[in-house]
């Protein structure tokens, strides 16, 4: 069993708010860009003095990390890399949104050592896009992977979303085609959940949504037509094609420990669960709130669950000591 750790770097910064989405963001300018950068550097440096055990996943979530442009995110990983230890194979992801996407150095990337790109798309159609308040298009979605790829990008993964305004079972294979045309290797399809205090949470009595019986049949369909197309389901809400799928989720599922820098960032270190408030100030201070001890048999359990493998019970005993 490997006593590796993930790496979560939070980017708080979107180009405009998604009406659905309950992550903490804000929009900022350059110069706050630029701070935050250096705040992270410091908070990366602080981190690895607590730590001497390999890193074998590293992910930059938003937020939309691309905003900060190639040589920040680069600079970013260089500092990863100084000062932690590093698995050869280490999965090293960012996500990237195809507004800001199609104006990416991916080529830096890529020689920096990201080897994976998670695109948020949620929809290939141009109405569902402006329901959810997307500010792309698919083609530009088309143009990000195509440059990514270009720029020797293999292991890339799109976003849909199901359960959202005006999808019907044809629009959503539609957007599943469109995934597979690109010849993107994994696809991240959630159902939309309407997160209080959410702009969709405020106006949802006006929203053309889906009830949950269709939501379900939605999700169903999606799951057969994926399979048909060799998109694998490894998680509920997780596709890929064989030897793609999220090493860095699935470390969550396995109950495994990861170190979260950022506002809102959770971890689980040394046993133990905590995370950074929802503010910058606590971040910048680096004040972390403690939630709770973490790798518990339950837990475990409920985690593995989550998993088409289910529950590996060899792991299990080697953790808990009991079959």
């Amino acid at each position: 069993m490997s006593n590796s750790i993930g790496l979560y770097i939070h980017i708080p910064f979107c180009k405009s708010k998604c009406p659905y989405c309950d992550f903490y963001s804000h929009s900022l300018g350059e110069a706050e860009y630029d701070i935050y950068t250096k705040s992270l550097a410091d908070k990366i440096r602080f981190w690895s003095k607590k730590n001497d055990r390999e890193v074998s996943s590293i992910y930059f979530g938003g937020g939309t990390p691309s905003v900060l442009g190639a040589e920040r995110l680069s600079y970013l990983l260089n500092q990863i890399k100084q000062c932690f230890k590093i698995a050869d194979n280490a999965e090293i992801t960012t996500e990237v949104n195809p507004e800001s996407g199609k104006a990416l150095d991916f080529d830096l990337l890529k020689c920096t050592g990201f080897n994976r790109i998670s695109v948020g798309m949620q929809s290939a159609d141009e109405r569902e896009l402006k329901a959810i308040g997307r500010i792309h298009t698919a083609k530009e979605a088309e143009l990000t992977v195509r440059l990514a790829q270009n720029s020797g990008f293999e292991n890339i993964s799109l976003d849909l979303m199901m359960g959202i305004p005006f999808q019907t079972k044809e629009s959503l294979k539609r957007s599943i085609d469109f995934c597979s045309d690109c010849g993107v290797k994994h696809i991240s399809s959630y159902i939309l959940k309407i997160e209080k205090g959410t702009a969709f949470d405020k106006a949802k009595s006006s929203l053309s949504l889906p009830d949950e019986d269709y939501q379900a049949e939605l999700f169903l369909s999606a799951v057969e037509y994926l399979e048909r197309l060799g998109f694998k389901q490894y998680e509920i809400s997780n596709f890929a094609k064989e030897g793609f799928e999220s090493r860095h989720n699935i470390n969550y599922w396995k109950c495994g420990e990861y170190i979260g820098i950022g506002p809102s960032a959770h971890s689980f270190f040394n046993g133990e669960r905590f995370y950074y408030g929802r503010n910058m100030d606590d971040f910048y201070c680096n004040r972390t709130v403690f939630d709770c001890k973490g790798g518990s048999r339950e837990e475990y359990i409920m985690l593995a669950l989550r998993l088409v493998s289910g529950i590996d019970f060899d792991e299990y005993k080697m953790k808990f000591g009991e079959a």
